[in-house]
Parts: structure tokens; sequence; C-alpha cells
């Protein structure tokens, strides 16, 4: 189990938290180097969410005719062509690209990692198996954090040393990652890409959660610098916090197995909408403690979202998870933009309640 997991971990965290959400957090460094404005900025970091959404499309297609070892090595040599071309990019143009390129290798990465572990895992293993691996993106959060702490303003070197780590986890999962030919879709890719009535549950409950998760992603940081007066340390400790909670989103297998995914998925609700709800408190208590509720929520309920696609989806679990995230992404792509605008058009409080509501609405969908 351990020789799946490790290296997946580790490929999720370069791939999510390198490769995608490391551009939201050097944002503000990136852009005055290159004298980029907030709407150049913007539209470039938009770039990840298209690239991850076409990467998700692409992916079952690729599993089914390369199999899912192949897709592993294309995620790793995009994460890492993405992160040498952020950290040596003189202007927009390139950076868009790379940021682009680094973004595809998150739509490629967990399809081909579900699917591995469908084909390696003993059965009873496999939601735990699935877990864990999901939880890369928090461990590469905890690296990435401090690194923004001691590199700030040497934002180009932090690319290389992610690139140098990329290399490594490439090589890594090439040499451990077994070969396994996967079971094919046996009727056209587009057929089985159909999802069932149950299966529209599950793309409703992706959709609802990432909408009401985009506001924190995108503008928690912003809110607790420019209302709640918090400094740029309080800022990235915040972010270290949410993602050393989110490890904890590895034990949602085990959850899973003694509750079961519906109560699963509706505590998760629960606690991430309530979350919202606590940031605005006035105390950076209440924010750390709302980043220690979002972080491990969010990773829990993604780690729910695998598992339930994995058992609707069997044997094809890769179209199962590409469908499930490329919801969660054009979830969190509307999401982003209505917050903006809700933000800017009444206030940080209104946005935050407004999102903590609409995430309670996915207490209503029927999980089977």
């Amino acid at each position: 189990m351990k020789k799946i997991i490790f290296p997946g971990i580790a490929l999720i965290a370069v791939c999510y938290a390198f490769g995608r959400f490391s551009y939201g957090l050097f944002m503000p460094e990136i852009s005055e180097a290159l004298q980029l404005n907030d709407a150049a900025s913007g539209a470039i970091n938009s770039g990840t969410y298209i690239a991850y959404c076409l990467s998700l499309l692409t992916a079952p297609l690729i599993i089914n005719h390369r199999g899912h070892h192949y897709v592993l090595q294309l995620a790793g040599i995009s994460a890492v062509l993405g992160l040498i071309g952020i950290a040596l990019s003189q202007n927009a143009w390139v950076l868009a690209f790379s940021v682009f390129l680094a973004g595809l290798s998150t739509g490629w990465a967990s399809p081909a990692l579900g699917n591995t572990v469908n084909a390696e895992l003993a059965p009873h293993l496999q939601a735990r198996g699935n877990s864990w691996i999901n939880t890369g993106t928090s461990f590469g959060i905890v690296v990435s954090g401090p690194l923004y702490w001691l590199l700030t303003d040497y934002w180009r070197l932090t690319y290389i040393i992610f690139a140098a780590i990329g290399i490594i986890v490439l090589l890594w999962n090439r040499r451990v990652i077994p070969a396994t030919k996967t079971l094919p879709c046996t009727k056209s890719i587009w057929a089985c890409m159909k999802p069932t009535r149950p299966g529209a549950a599950l793309l409703m409950a992706c959709l609802l959660t990432g909408f009401s998760s985009a506001i924190y992603w995108t503008f928690a940081r912003n809110f607790l610098t420019d209302e709640k007066g918090a400094s740029d340390s309080e800022a990235v400790l915040f972010w270290i916090v949410m993602g050393v909670m989110g490890i904890l989103g590895g034990c949602a297998g085990r959850i899973i197995e003694r509750i079961e995914i519906r109560r699963s998925y509706r505590l998760g609700i629960l606690l991430l909408s309530l979350s919202l709800g606590v940031i605005l408190l006035p105390s950076m208590t209440a924010s750390l403690t709302s980043a220690i509720m979002f972080g491990s929520t969010y990773i829990f309920l993604t780690s729910v979202f695998i598992v339930w696609a994995t058992r609707l989806f069997t044997p094809n679990v890769s179209i199962g998870i590409s469908l499930a995230f490329l919801a969660l992404g054009v979830g969190q792509f509307l999401g982003s933009s209505m917050a903006g605008y809700t933000i800017e058009m009444f206030s940080n409080t209104i946005a935050f309640l407004t999102f903590a509501v609409l995430g309670l609405f996915g207490l209503l969908i029927r999980v089977k």
C-alpha cells in the first residue's frame, strides 16, 4: 500500500500545491516583477482553471488507450515544465503559458492515481488509499508556505526548487508505480462518461461544493489583510495552518467505512459552511479556527467525492473522478467570479455569509 500511496501523495503535492495553487500565493511578487496589473494577473490565474478542465476531459481518453502509468508521467512532465517556465518567465505571455502548462498536470494526476489505486490495491484498502493520496495538496501547501515566508523576494528561486522537487517525484513515480494495463471502457468512451442518475447527484454535489468554497480559496487571504488588519506573516501562517489541517482529510477513508458516504458528505458540508462564517469573527484566533475547519473539511470532502465516484463508475474509475473534479473545478471558476462581484457590490461579510448559505443547499442532494 505504501508503495502506491507515498509517491501518489508527492505527485499530488507537486501538481496541485506547487503547479496550481502556488501562483496565487506568489501573485503579488510576480505581478510586481513583471509589471502586471490586477486584470492581467487574474486572467493568468484563470488559465489554471481552464487547463484543469481540459486535462480532466482528456484524462479518461488517454488512460483508456495508453494506461494510467503513461498519464502519471504526462502529469509530472507538464508540472515540471510549467514550474520551470514560471521561474524563467520575462513577460506575461510566457508566464500565462507556463501557468497553463502547470495547471494541466492537476487534471491528469487525480484520475490516473485513482485508476492506479483501483488496479493495485485490494478493495478494502482503496478508500483509505484514495483519501491519503488526496492529502498531497495539503502536504504541498505545508512546504510552499514556509518557502514563501523565507524566500518572498526570491520567487524565481522558489519555483526552481519546486521544479527540482517535481523532477525527483516524477522519477520516483516512474520507478515504483507498476505499468498495469487498465480495463478499458467496453463501450464508446463518451457513452461511459454519461452519468447515471446517482452520478448526476455526485456531480451536483461537486459543483455546489466548488462554488461555495471558491470564495475562501480566492479571497480569504485578502480579507484577512485588508479588513481584519492581519500582517503578511499572519496571512502566511493562516495558509500553512490550512494546509497542515488538510492532512487530517486522509482519515476520510476510515470515516467513510464507519459512517458511510451519506453521513460523511453531510458532515463535511456542515463544517465547510460553518468555516465560512467563523472567519468573519473579529479575532486572529477565529481566523485560525476557520483555517483549521476549512483545510481539513475541504480535503475530507474531495476524498469523499473520489470514493463516491470510484464506487459509481467501477471499473472505469478514472472517468468518475474526472467528471467529479470537472464539476468541482467548474463550480470554483463560477464561484470565484460571483464572489468578486458580490464583494464589490456589497461587502466581504455579506459575500462570505451568502456563500456559506449556498453551501448548505448541498444537504438537499440525495446521496446513493
